[in-house]
């Protein structure tokens, strides 16, 4: 009679073993995946580039005349208004040169004065009297020179901007054309950046490709420029070695924060037109590689490469490897196989993108 429960107890653990073998496998099978279609739509893009920062204008200041450096009226870093003298060359032989062009000067007048009364009374010829007033002309154009040369011992600033370093001091010996320091006007920027020709072209033939384009700056900082630029202008001629050719693009820099040679990139906004759009965790790479899960008629998934045009927020512009039919797998990518047959369920792409966090026109 003892060995009837022991029987009865076998068979209930049989049992509870067999069923939780069969709830078990049941829940495999009923395990669905999350399925979904690219999205082809209009969009927009941010495009960087590489730039370097110039000031509007830069120029060299340099010694016009030989002589030693006898004041320095600026410092470096210093802003500089239209006129302010910055630099003086000791004057000495120059104003001594122009004294001896005056003089020389009146000695040519008063020659020319006698000649002209004499021949007033005929008593030297009209060749004589012109003679002695292009010898007057020329001493006049001698004190006019040396009153240039003297000028140009004086040194001010040909407009307003920031001075850079200091290339002499003061009691140097300067050559003529000696390097003393660079000025740069820095109330708007010009910002050079190159666009591949491709990107070019797309651009020229754009339907907007008269209006002026808006830009923006991000500094080297990674923050954005608190001013926002327009592309005024494209270079003539590509590089032929990489393919570029070079936009400028002006900014107003009204606080002085940008100063010349500085570097950062202009971000560019660039619209698509029927752009394909997938979600980002749809992908996985493989040695570089871009690829996706697509499923078939029979539900089986498919290992397939795919081309990255762009990228945007939570999303790839596809531009190659996917049709607008294909069913792309979103969710559980390392849970399944190339090849392995699933059981899914299909979304509408337009719920899947609205439940992004994205940006897009």
């Amino acid at each position: 009679m003892r060995r009837i429960p022991i029987f009865i107890g076998l068979v209930v653990l049989l049992c509870y073993n067999t069923s939780c073998e069969s709830k078990k496998h049941e829940t495999e099978v009923e395990t669905k995946f999350l399925v979904s279609s690219p999205i082809v739509k209009d969009t927009s893009i941010t495009k960087d580039y590489v730039c370097q920062i110039h000031s509007v204008r830069h120029i060299e200041l340099r010694a016009l005349e030989k002589g030693y450096l006898q004041h320095i009226y600026v410092d470096e870093g210093q802003t500089v208004t239209k006129g302010q003298k910055m630099f003086y060359i000791m004057p000495n032989v120059y104003q001594a040169d122009l004294q001896k062009a005056k003089a020389e000067a009146e000695v040519a007048e008063i020659q020319y004065k006698n000649t002209q009364l004499l021949a007033d009374g005929n008593v030297v010829s009209a060749n004589e009297l012109a003679m002695a007033k292009a010898e007057f002309d020329r001493a006049k154009a001698e004190v006019a020179l040396a009153e240039t040369h003297l000028g140009f011992t004086d040194i001010r600033a040909p407009f307003d901007g920031i001075m850079d370093h200091l290339e002499a001091r003061e009691g140097s010996l300067l050559d003529e054309g000696e390097l003393l320091t660079t000025l740069s006007d820095n109330s708007k920027m010009w910002v050079y950046f190159n666009v591949p020709e491709a990107e070019y072209l797309d651009y020229i033939t754009s339907a907007d490709k008269n209006s002026k384009k808006a830009v923006e700056l991000l500094m080297a900082n990674n923050k954005k420029f608190n001013q926002g630029g327009i592309v005024e202008t494209i270079e003539g001629e590509f590089n032929n070695e990489t393919g570029n050719i070079a936009f400028r693009a002006t900014f107003p820099n009204p606080d002085g924060i940008l100063r010349h040679g500085e570097t950062g990139s202009i971000l560019m906004t660039v619209p698509l037109k029927n752009a394909m759009l997938i979600p980002q965790k749809a992908t996985f790479e493989v040695l570089d590689k871009k690829y996706v899960f697509v499923i078939d008629k029979e539900g089986k998934v498919t290992q397939r490469e795919i081309e990255i045009g762009a990228e945007l927020q939570h999303l790839f512009v596809v531009v190659k490897g996917l049709s607008k039919d294909d069913k792309v797998l979103l969710e559980g990518i390392r849970m399944v196989k190339n090849g392995e047959k699933i059981h899914y369920t299909f979304e509408k792409p337009d719920k899947i993108l609205s439940s992004l966090d994205l940006y897009a026109e």
